[in-house]
């Protein structure tokens, strides 16, 4: 016991390690609950199977943003080019090679292991780290239009174009959280408005085309969520007697609003949720409906001020820090983050349309849940860094 207090310290802000422990109680609690049914379908009813292997997963998390932590984040800054570099032809061939799931080819299934990798998990790793590196080193001329802002918009179509075909949502979250980094870094508002113009006006082209052309792929899927979530795709029957039927996406919609609605203010109760046998995906997409009819609002709201804690504590780090570096990665990971924890929130109790993304930490996944580790070490060494220097600096005033 004394060698693991004098060797293992938790380094960095100490809030924030508690928010991700408090965080991975309620993942176990949820997942295993939520996967019963898919234990009776794939293991034969061993529940406890995809406990365990959740719970390797979060300690293989624990590992990866310990050690991340304990590493100085200017590595990261020099790792951040082949991080880049190699997403690209990740991406690349997972968009025209990857592993086709749910009609998208968003994985890469790895060798011998059988594992699948979401390929956009590491490029947005890769691209915030590398345009926070590009942005930092050219402070001087960040507000030349030609010479330093296209070179950064490019960084960034490059990665959300190649993730776009397949993951829609995603693509769009990623670059969203660049215009973040990008007004954090200086980029004038007038240029980045200028960016997200641009990008409105690709996108309709693209629609337009694609419509005139007759291509569908996951065009349809997105549009169907749309027209769901707007009332255009009600239940359909063809009497008044018939049965009723539903989109995919409505089904997923009704069924969270029905977990949410009979959660009440106190829920029913550990594994004591109902509609985790219809709900599709409720480790991962619709967890947060899972914990709302188990814990009811007081646990959903318990989850929410989690991650607005964490992202509270990630703008104090900002706020202590001098470098342009170490203010947009943190930045960066900690938006990215909690934004996505907000839409997957928000898609549960139906304020947005059904879009795919999990809850950061706490939806079942090995890949999401493993860069998310990686994610919470980087901030947690830019936090480690600024302590080692403001200790460094009290000892230079008293000697």
């Amino acid at each position: 016991m004394n060698w693991i207090q004098r060797n293992i310290v938790l380094k960095g802000d100490k809030t924030i390690w508690l928010i991700v422990l408090l965080l991975s109680i309620v993942s176990l609690l949820a997942v295993y609950s939520s996967t019963g049914l898919l234990a009776f379908k794939k293991v034969s009813g061993n529940t406890e199977h995809f406990l365990f292997k959740h719970f390797i997963v979060l300690c293989g998390g624990a590992t990866i943003m310990y050690v991340t932590s304990n590493l100085p984040y200017t590595l990261y800054a020099k790792l951040a080019r082949f991080f880049y570099l190699l997403s690209v032809p990740l991406l690349i061939f997972t968009l025209f090679m990857g592993t086709n799931l749910n009609d998208a080819n968003r994985w890469i299934t790895l060798p011998i292991i059988g594992m699948t990798f979401q390929t956009s998990d590491f490029a947005k790793i890769a691209l915030i780290l590398f345009l926070a590196r590009q942005i930092s080193k050219n402070q001087e001329t960040i507000h030349e239009w030609k010479g330093t802002v296209i070179p950064l918009v490019v960084i960034v179509i490059i990665v959300c174009g190649l993730i776009f075909p397949a993951n829609f949502s995603t693509a769009a979250l990623l670059f969203f959280t660049s215009m973040v980094i990008m007004f954090i870094g200086r980029v004038s508002v007038k240029h980045l408005a200028k960016i997200v113009g641009i990008a409105l006006i690709c996108l309709t082209l693209f629609f337009a085309v694609a419509h005139a052309v007759g291509y569908k792929g996951r065009i349809e899927t997105w549009i169907n969520r749309i027209m769901t979530f707007a009332g255009y795709n009600d239940n359909k029957s063809d009497s008044k007697n018939a049965k009723v039927e539903f989109s995919d996406e409505d089904y997923q919609a009704q069924q969270a609003k029905i977990a949410i609605a009979t959660g009440g203010f106190l829920g029913k109760g550990p594994g004591n949720s109902e509609q985790r046998n219809f709900l599709p995906h409720p480790y991962s997409d619709f967890i947060f409906a899972i914990i709302i009819e188990e814990y009811g609002l007081v646990g959903g709201a318990f989850v929410l001020i989690l991650y607005l804690l964490f992202f509270y504590r990630a703008l104090l780090i900002v706020k202590r820090t001098e470098k342009a570096f170490a203010a947009m990665i943190t930045v960066g990971f900690a938006f990215s983050m909690v934004f996505q924890a907000l839409i997957n929130m928000g898609v549960a109790v139906g304020v947005f349309p059904v879009t795919g993304q999990t809850l950061p930490l706490l939806s079942m996944g090995g890949s999401s849940i493993i860069f998310t580790s990686f994610a919470f070490g980087v901030i947690l060494s830019v936090s480690n860094s600024i302590d080692n220097n403001e200790k460094s600096e009290d000892l230079s005033a008293i000697n």
